[in-house]
């Protein structure tokens, strides 16, 4: 049975940091991609950022670029997600999911749900302005 539990969420004022971390159990944490999602009241889910089995390939959102840093150890089976110059933009129900890919690299279809098979029931962040 495979468990994804976020954790991390908070209340924030604008401009400040929060580091997610997601702890899966019940797979093989080393061969899946591993993928941030948020999603506002009102608003599609979108994908945010993708890491591979060991940081073959890293994507980011354009809106998170330069002020996020997604990260993984294998060896705890957990994945980070480290955001900072937040704003009341990024308040959103975070996700964490997991998907298989047979290499290193996350698929050119990172940002989209299908591309993962297990998620997390999510961490919530509100930046307040």
């Amino acid at each position: 049975q495979v468990q994804v539990v976020e954790s991390g969420g908070a209340l924030v004022q604008a401009g400040g940091s929060l580091r997610l971390s997601c702890t899966i159990s019940g797979l093989n944490f080393d061969r899946y991609a591993m993928g941030w999602f948020r999603q506002a009241p009102g608003k599609e889910r979108e994908g945010v950022s993708c890491i591979s089995w060991e940081y073959g390939t890293i994507y980011y959102i354009d809106s998170v670029k330069g002020r996020s840093t997604i990260s993984r150890d294998n060896a705890k089976n957990t994945l980070y997600l480290q955001m900072s110059s937040l704003s009341p933009e990024d308040s959103a129900m975070y996700y964490c999911a997991a998907g298989f890919v047979p290499d290193n690299y996350c698929p050119g279809s990172w940002s989209g749900d299908t591309t993962y098979r297990y998620w997390g029931q999510g961490t919530q962040v509100t930046v307040s302005s």
